[in-house]
């Protein structure tokens, strides 16, 4: 069977500039939609967490609002109570065995900022993932997590690629910009990424290589889909 990793974050806040925590953890679309397209095209799934803490849900991912409305908010909600056990019971991410894994999936939200942007056990599975071949999906504020990847001569192995996620333009429109002690984007160039940003919101998804980067929540679908057709191809 054809097997999917998910790295999700354990953090449940989010520091901000002035030092004060703002409720936060994985965005609910984002792990929903793709685990659902990956089951329904009948693919495993297994979750990882730094330690194998139990992921905590954004809360604010589950408003309607944030999903379209509500019936679209009661039917995440309804997958991830779905999925339960799987939540429940992480693997440990220092101890995930990459070879078991045809593809793997970081979904996003503020919480990869906080623990998986200096996750150390992190950045090696990036690295091994990136130099595998093996498709890679990052999606919204989860490139943070890339930050923390490393080769052994120091340097970032995602320098000079192409790849999108949640942009300086999309942090300012949902009033966190200047609250934040840094930004995805700005942190992505500063290191040597070719950011591609599209309009605020609107799916966009940029593939270079074996990286697939998803620019936020509405992408979240199209990134799924695409992994997807790959694996079918073989």
């Amino acid at each position: 069977m054809t097997t999917v990793l998910f790295v999700v974050t354990g953090a449940d806040h989010w520091t901000l500039a002035d030092g004060t925590l703002h409720p936060t953890g994985y965005w609910a679309e984002e792990l929903a939609a793709p685990h659902r397209l990956f089951r329904e095209a009948g693919f495993d799934v297994t979750i990882a967490t730094p330690g194998g803490v139990t992921p905590t849900v954004d809360a604010a991912s589950l408003a309607p609002e944030s999903t379209g409305g509500k019936e679209q908010a009661d039917a995440i909600a309804a997958y991830l109570e779905s999925i339960r056990a799987d939540l429940e019971n992480p693997v440990k991410l220092e101890e995930v065995d990459l070879d078991a894994y045809d593809a793997v999936l970081y979904p996003g939200g503020h919480g990869p900022m906080e623990d998986l942007a200096v996750d150390a056990n992190s950045g090696r599975l990036l690295t091994a993932a990136l130099d595998s071949g093996k498709p890679l999906a990052v999606l919204c504020h989860a490139p943070a997590a890339l930050l923390a990847a490393r080769r052994a001569d120091g340097s970032w192995p995602f320098a000079g690629y192409r790849l999108t996620g949640f942009t300086n333009a999309e942090e300012t429109m949902a009033g966190f910009a200047d609250k934040a002690k840094w930004l995805l984007q700005d942190r992505l160039v500063e290191l040597g990424a070719e950011f591609d940003a599209a309009s605020p919101f609107t799916a966009h998804v940029v593939a270079d290589r074996n990286l697939h980067t998803g620019q936020n929540p509405a992408s979240s679908d199209q990134l799924a889909r695409n992994i997807i057709e790959i694996l079918n191809r073989g």
